[in-house]
C-alpha cells in the first residue's frame, strides 16, 4: 500500500543532542510532530528536520493550487516559519530550506542528504553564529517618483492654464530634487549596512499590497547576513545613518533565520 504522507523538510541541522532536544516538541504545517531524519551515511554529520504532509495537500498538483489560495498559504508560511525560528532560538546551526520542500519518502530524503553533503556542509559553516537582518527604506509620502508631465494640453483659458502648469512644474521640480536626495541617501544607508554585515541580498522593493501598511515608496529592500552577537550594533549603525534625513524613513527587522542567504552564489536550491 503506497505511503499517503510525503516528507517535508524544514531545515538541515548538524546530528548533535541539542538538536535532537530541540525538535522534540516540535509540531509541523500538518500538525504532525517533528523529527531529525538522519542520512544513510552513518558518517555524516548532517540531518533533516523533517516532519508528514498528507500527499492529498502536498503533492505536485494540489500544491500548486494552493499555492494561489492566499490563506492557506500564509497558515503554511506561518507555521514552516515557527519550526525553523523555534530551532535557531534553540542555539542549533540551522540551514533553512525553501516553503515546501517536499520529498516522497524518507529514503529519498536521505539520498538527498548523502549526495549533497559537501553542498550542505558548506552553507552551514558559512551560516553558523549568522542570522538575517532586514533593512527598509522608504521615502516619505510627500515625495514620489518623478513622472512626465502629460498636462500640458489641458483647454483652459491662456492666463490660467500658464499659471498652472507653471505652478505644476515647480512642484515638480521641488519633488524631484527632493527624490534625488532619498535616493544618494539611500545609497549612502545601503554602504554604511553593508560595512556592518558579513554579506547582502538585494530584494525588489516592495509596491502595492506587499508593501503593506507603512506609509511612502519603498526605494530599498535589502537582506543583511549579520553575526549573531553584532545584530544590536547592526540596528543602531543603521538608524543612526538614516536620523536627521529628510523625507527618509527606515526600518530593520529581524533578527530571523537566513533564509535569503540559504543560496550558494551560483543559485543551487537548497533543496
Amino acid at each position: 500500500m503506497t505511503d499517503p504522507n510525503l516528507v517535508y523538510a524544514y531545515a538541515v541541522l548538524r546530528r548533535t543532542p541539542e538538536a535532537a532536544v530541540a525538535v522534540a516538541d516540535l509540531r509541523g504545517v500538518a500538525g504532525d510532530p517533528i523529527h531529525l531524519l538522519e542520512p544513510t551515511d552513518p558518517v555524516s554529520p548532517l540531518a533533516f528536520a523533517v516532519g508528514p504532509v498528507p500527499a492529498a495537500d502536498y503533492d505536485e498538483a494540489p500544491l500548486k493550487a494552493h499555492l494561489d489560495d492566499l490563506d492557506w498559504l500564509e497558515s503554511t508560511v506561518r507555521s514552516h516559519h515557527a519550526v525553523v525560528g523555534a530551532l535557531v532560538a534553540s542555539g542549533a546551526a540551522v540551514l533553512p530550506l525553501r516553503l515546501a520542500t517536499v520529498y516522497p519518502d524518507e529514503d529519498l530524503a536521505r539520498k538527498a542528504l548523502d549526495t549533497r553533503r559537501a553542498y550542505f556542509l558548506s552553507l552551514l559553516d558559512r551560516l553558523t553564529g549568522h542570522v538575517e537582518l532586514g533593512v527598509k527604506i522608504y521615502a516619505t509620502p510627500d515625495i514620489t517618483p518623478p513622472e512626465t508631465d502629460t498636462d500640458s494640453g489641458w483647454e483652459t483659458p491662456i492666463g490660467l492654464g500658464r499659471a498652472y502648469l507653471s505652478i505644476r512644474r515647480r512642484r515638480q521640480r521641488r519633488n524631484e530634487e527632493a527624490w534625488r536626495t532619498v535616493a544618494q541617501a539611500a545609497a549612502h544607508l545601503t554602504q554604511t549596512a553593508g560595512t556592518l554585515a558579513v554579506d547582502r541580498v538585494a530584494h525588489t522593493p516592495q509596491r502595492g499590497s506587499l508593501a503593506g501598511a507603512a506609509p511612502g515608496t519603498n526605494v530599498g529592500n535589502d537582506a543583511y547576513l549579520v553575526p549573531a552577537d553584532r545584530v544590536d550594533a547592526f540596528r543602531t549603525g543603521v538608524l543612526a545613518a538614516a536620523e536627521g534625513i529628510p523625507g527618509l524613513r527606515v526600518e530593520v527587522t529581524g533578527p530571523w533565520a537566513p533564509y535569503s542567504f540559504a543560496l550558494q552564489p551560483e543559485g543551487e536550491p537548497a533543496a
